[in-house]
């Protein structure tokens, strides 16, 4: 994303995926060298429905498990503080809806799961043994991807579902549902933080 000043309708924190390699970048590398685009997953998946469905409604389901079982039980903040201007910003929603499609669910998945798992690939084969090696490495990076901008809990969070979506991409070898699945739990943290809903879904469980 271009550099804005810091506003409440543009805060400078909406830059984050800026640190994310850009899947137009990742396409574009694949085109100039050669790379067929169903090496990065991009094949037509068996059902389009249902890995459209497939991918909302487990995204969704994720995220309210991670908010609600998973994060608490970690310790960490009901407050996401790294994207709580969000709550009632109706200004800065529209940029982040856009952010939470394009950035997370089609950027880093292109990225971290197409790319990196096509590179593991390359060097070291296409077997069980590299594609878990594929799995642990991009999750690990993932993680480490989210450290600055969100914190320790970001991290976890983005380690969970970094060996989540990276496990799905390596048992079907298309990007699709991983990729819908992300932009489904990122829309989710989304909407909870716009409603200012996180510290309900934290202590729907735990008090």
């Amino acid at each position: 994303m271009p550099l804005v000043p810091e506003s409440r309708a543009f805060p400078s924190r909406m830059t984050r995926n800026e640190r994310s390699p850009s899947g137009i970048l990742v396409l574009v590398w694949a085109r100039l060298s050669r790379t067929p685009w169903r090496d990065l997953g991009f094949t037509r998946p068996r059902s389009w429905p249902l890995t459209i469905v497939a991918g909302i409604v487990s995204g969704i389901a994720f995220k309210l498990l991670m908010k609600s079982v998973v994060m608490p039980l970690l310790g960490a903040d009901p407050i996401n503080h790294a994207y709580h201007y969000l709550a009632g910003n109706t200004a800065a929603l529209p940029g982040a809806i856009l952010l939470m499609i394009v950035g997370a669910g089609f950027g880093e998945e292109t990225f971290f799961r197409g790319y990196l798992f096509e590179r593991v690939g390359a060097r070291y084969g296409r077997g069980a043994g590299a594609k878990a090696f594929a799995v642990v490495l991009t999750t690990l990076f993932f993680g480490v991807a989210h450290l600055q901008g969100q914190g320790l809990a970001g991290a976890e969070q983005a380690m969970f579902t970094g060996l989540v979506f990276g496990t799905i991409y390596a048992a079907s070898g298309r990007i699709w549902l991983p990729m819908i699945a992300h932009a489904a739990f990122d829309l989710t943290a989304l909407g909870i933080i716009y409603r200012d809903l996180e510290t309900v879904v934290a202590h729907w469980f735990f008090r």
